[in-house]
């Protein structure tokens, strides 16, 4: 659980467009168009760890809310083969339709779960991106780039920067130390002329198999 977790939380299905930090043409006249990679950057700041941390615990409150669900469902599915045979027709018909909203019920609690643990995620990642486009803007502005490309373009699409000659425009370490943390402590940002990893969705609460009558 904590593995698929991870994963998806160093991938982040959260930036599905560039981000963009504009200023004036250097007086140079020439454009200076720098690039960056969000994921990256979302995934280096301590607000990520503490966002996975909260998301850990509340798949955790779900998985055991539905597991304990699926076994009352078990325990009925199982006393209902064992005692169908000598049940008369009124119970058994109670007995079965028990079994039938039983396996609605949960259904419809691994649908809520996994909404709910978007919804989630999503609430935890707005002030982590209104935090980090702050920082693009203010490099932005401050090292006169006209543009601040995304190298991830999202999930099954192609990177945007596909190729760059050197690391000149790569605005990255200036966003992190932006952000309080230091480039060169942390892992190296991937290559530009790397494709970035597409992006997954939040992971389902595990499934739970509903009782099947015979």
């Amino acid at each position: 659980m904590k593995q698929k977790l991870m994963a998806f939380l160093v991938v982040m299905t959260i930036i599905t467009t560039p981000l963009l930090a504009q200023t004036t043409t250097p007086a140079s006249g020439l454009t200076k168009i720098g690039y960056t990679n969000v994921d990256y950057i979302i995934a280096k700041l301590p607000e990520s760890k503490v966002m996975q941390n909260q998301l850990e615990v509340t798949k955790a409150q779900l998985d055991k809310a539905l597991g304990e669900t699926y076994k009352e469902a078990q325990d009925k599915y199982e006393a209902y083969q064992k005692n169908g045979a000598n049940m008369t027709d009124v119970i058994r018909a109670d007995k079965e339709k028990e079994l039938q909203n039983l396996q609605t019920r949960i259904q419809e609690m691994q649908n809520n779960a996994q909404t709910s643990l978007q919804t989630k995620q999503q609430q935890l990642l707005e002030p982590i991106l209104t935090k980090v486009n702050n920082a693009i803007q203010e490099v932005g502005k401050e090292n006169s780039f006209l543009y601040i490309l995304n190298m991830d373009a999202g999930a099954n699409s192609t990177p945007i920067i596909l190729f760059a000659a050197s690391e000149e425009n790569n605005a990255t370490p200036l966003i992190l130390r932006k952000l309080g943390v230091d480039p060169d402590k942390v892992e190296a940002a991937p290559a530009a002329t790397t494709p970035a990893k597409p992006a997954t969705t939040a992971p389902a609460t595990t499934p739970a198999a509903t009782p099947k009558k015979k």
